[in-house]
């Protein structure tokens, strides 16, 4: 199946850019999320890839076809692209049985009525819906009818599929199992897929590759572990993550003793090869309670601080502590012991700490300092 490749595509009604200069690879087989806020341009380029939207700029191709690209006047209509889409809402026909609308595209292909049989019988019951063929999406759950417009897209062998949010209108636990549903789907069947999503938890769950986006631009590809460890910016590192990253910003607070000026002078002591530093981000999981300053682990970077709260989430625990004037989370999964009042130091390992520039982009050559300090 062939991979996605869209270069420099830009995506404008009238003065408003909804996309820019956008590059990015789509292996074949592979399944990527596009994540980020609401109008962050996810959505449009999924209808590009679609062919539901023009490109304004730039080139889109799969495989070695090109599909859009104006200055080469080529646009290849949707219907011919050999693409599947399932909408937000499903999208199904609400007079039509279970088997009807799964096979409603083999009929549009032409296909017999034995071949459309067999391969709509095949899908249901690679889907667990086979059962459910006479009846209508009416009688169906919300995440059977999901099933039911993932079946429908299957039947027909699309090279590239692509869900827009899918998911959203389903209760937690539905969600999570179509979570699972759609993984265990694509390693059945190997189909590249493109998934729209402002769910960090099912970005980080359901994909191989996650594509941040925001105000139009591509802010970091990688993998989950590359987007929630190695955020390249701090805009990636504070929208991935509950509770969000702690951030300590240079530029906010200079008063002599806080937990900022601390951090500051943390840095210029272990670690004064580090330069330009204007924020650094600790993520809750990462922090520690200690008894006092001298039960930190050498090296480890920590301040004073009062618990303020201890939240149970139900597996977990967020405890809210004040670190000399400023808020800050911890996450975990062991009970704490301590309670709302208690005074404690805070500890983070090296490796721990995400610095960034007065402009908010990681600085990378931190990250080899702080690992080489930790080991």
């Amino acid at each position: 199946m062939p991979g996605i490749s869209l270069a420099k595509v830009q995506k404008s009604y009238g003065a408003y850019r909804a996309v820019t200069d956008l590059d990015l690879e789509v292996k074949d087989g592979e399944f990527l999320c596009l994540l980020g806020p609401s109008g962050c341009g996810k959505t449009t380029t999924l209808r590009m890839i679609a062919g539901l939207e023009n490109l304004s700029g730039g080139s889109l191709s799969v495989g070695e076809r090109v599909m859009d690209c104006p200055d080469k006047a080529v646009f290849v209509a949707p219907e011919k692209r050999g693409m599947g889409l399932v909408f937000q809402s499903y999208a199904l026909w609400p007079h039509l049985t279970i088997e009807q609308n799964t096979e409603f595209g083999l009929k549009l292909r032409k296909m017999t009525k034995s071949e459309r049989q067999k391969r709509t019988t095949e899908v249901m019951e690679a889907l667990g819906i086979e059962e459910f063929r006479d009846r209508l999406p009416s009688q169906l759950s919300g995440g059977q009818q999901q099933r039911v417009a993932l079946a429908r897209m299957l039947a027909v062998n699309p090279d590239v599929l692509l869900l827009d949010e899918p998911l959203s209108n389903l209760d937690a636990r539905l969600r999570l199992e179509m979570r699972a549903e759609l993984k265990r789907i694509h390693a059945a069947f190997g189909t590249t897929i493109v998934f729209v999503t402002h769910d960090q938890w099912e970005a980080m769950t359901l994909a191989d590759t996650i594509a941040v986006m925001n105000d139009g631009t591509l802010q970091q590809l990688g993998t989950p572990d590359d987007i929630y460890e190695r955020p390249a910016n701090r805009f990636v590192a504070e929208f991935v993550g509950s509770p969000p990253i702690n951030i300590l910003d240079f530029g906010k607070s200079g008063e002599s003793g806080g937990i900022v000026q601390r951090a500051r002078d943390y840095l210029a002591q272990h670690h004064p090869q580090i330069a330009g530093a204007g924020s650094v981000g600790i993520r809750p999981e990462a922090i520690a309670l200690v008894e006092g300053e001298a039960a930190l682990a050498p090296g480890a970077f920590g301040a004073p601080v009062q618990v303020t709260g201890v939240l149970p989430t139900g597996g977990s625990w967020i405890v809210e502590v004040q670190a000399e004037g400023q808020a800050m989370f911890i996450n975990t999964h062991v009970a704490p012991a301590v309670r709302t009042g208690d005074k404690r130091w805070l500890e983070v390992p090296p490796r721990a700490l995400s610095v960034f520039d007065a402009a908010g982009s990681r600085i990378a050559t931190a990250d080899a300092l702080l690992s080489r300090s930790a080991a």
